[in-house]
């Protein structure tokens, strides 16, 4: 195989994920206007459902719109050598391997973030704005891009300077030990990041006593469950859609809620939203998600040493010096298919594990204070409670609002 058939064949790709993406959103799109089933009739009233209407249409065109620019970007970028310029300037600055490395990916990253800022700006701004959900202020959203940028830069840079390192020292085998490098990155992030991370963007602050403390505790009691970290987060300084989620195991599992959840829902929906929550852990899905993650992440890796060191992968992107670096874009770009079908096997396993959340909470606790609080939830977030089901396959984590409710009430 020649560098111009590769070339070609990563053009392809992006072209045709492109146009399957588009073909399912122009599907969804057509079932914005259908009526509510009987089930949920009482989302939304006459206006609201108007309303809701508009927002997905809305956001439909910008996807279009930001979708279409990311491609022409993309290809423009590839016809025109950007990566052999960027690698050049990489080269003019240091010799080190690393280094160059490290200064390619971020001029990449950060032209890439400055590029579609305007399309951020306009989301938040504009869109969110105008559909009641923004809360963010402009000196928020700054502070957001920079300290985004700070963690891309420690994090995202001394992984990468690991993972070159034990390509450099070991070779071949510097998959295993990137493979073990990324495990206990990952097993790390998930058990502290609501401690180190989060309290960079958001404050959280322990439930305070009262009433819906009182009543999670109760709940606990009857399961089981050791819940002594429970925390609210101010996600309203930001939107005013609500969220809940858990994270961590063993002495580190805590459940954030935040205020606009708080606000949203009654103390019985609220608890019932945490037994779904409860459910997860109990049911072992995180432990799973977490070791399936880690196991797919392994295969990639190995796959990746196979290919690394062929100068194709660079001369593809047009780059004459054969790197690491342009190797890893160029198979990203060619591992992307694989990506597509283990991302649909994890969203089908997602849906599966929801079900099983919102069994353990019909059995522990209620059913209906949780499927009046889904309801709640969609309402407040003006979502789509009538998408195409190849949409839902291709890109839902979680079963839709009608199947969480159909089997609640099963």
């Amino acid at each position: 195989m020649t560098a111009n058939t590769l070339f070609y064949i990563i053009i392809a790709l992006l072209i045709i994920n492109f146009l399957i993406d588009k073909i399912i959103d122009a599907l969804n799109a057509k079932h914005y206007k259908d009526d509510l089933p009987q089930e949920l009739h009482d989302v939304y009233d006459q206006e609201e459902y108007k309303k809701s209407q508009r927002y997905k249409a809305t956001n439909y065109r910008f996807g279009i719109i930001t979708s279409t620019f990311s491609l022409l970007l993309t290809l423009g970028f590839l016809g025109l050598d950007g990566f052999e310029i960027v690698d050049n300037l990489a080269r003019s600055i240091t010799d080190n391997p690393i280094l160059i490395a490290l200064l390619f990916f971020g001029i990449i990253m950060l032209g890439s973030d400055l590029i579609t800022l305007p399309f951020s700006y306009y989301s938040t701004f504009v869109i969110e704005e105008k559909f009641g959900f923004n809360k963010t202020t402009v000196k928020t959203f700054v502070l957001d891009k920079i300290k985004g940028w700070f963690m891309m830069a420690l994090i995202g840079g001394g992984l990468l300077t690991l993972i070159l390192w034990s390509y450099q020292a070991t070779g071949p085998n510097f998959w295993l030990y990137a493979w073990a490098l990324v495990a206990l990155f990952t097993i790390f992030m998930n058990m502290f990041y609501s401690k180190l991370i989060v309290p960079l963007f958001n404050k959280q602050t322990p439930l305070e006593a009262g009433s819906l403390m009182d009543k999670i505790s109760a709940y606990a009691k009857t399961v089981g469950f050791k819940l002594d970290k429970i925390f609210v987060i101010d996600g309203s300084k930001r939107s005013t859609k609500a969220n809940a989620y858990f994270s961590g195991f063993g002495n580190e599992k805590r459940v954030t809620l935040f205020d606009t959840l708080i606000n949203d829902l009654e103390d019985e929906e609220i608890v019932a939203v945490l037994a779904h929550e409860v459910g997860h852990y109990k049911r072992r899905h995180i432990i799973f998600n977490l070791f399936a993650s880690i196991l797919l992440t392994g295969v990639m890796l190995y796959i990746l040493s196979l290919f690394i060191s062929n100068p194709l992968l660079s001369h593809a992107l047009g780059v004459k010096t054969a790197s690491f670096h342009i190797g890893l874009i160029a198979f990203a770009l060619l591992y992307s298919p694989i990506s597509e079908i283990t991302g649909l096997g994890m969203n089908m396993l997602s849906r599966a594990f929801e079900y099983e959340a919102d069994n353990y909470a019909k059995t522990t606790y209620k059913a209906e204070p949780l499927i009046s609080a889904l309801k709640k939830l969609s309402k407040n977030s003006l979502s789509n409670l009538t998408p195409h089901p190849a949409y839902v396959f291709m890109h839902y984590s979680h079963p839709t609002l009608l199947q969480r409710i159909k089997n609640l009430r099963t």
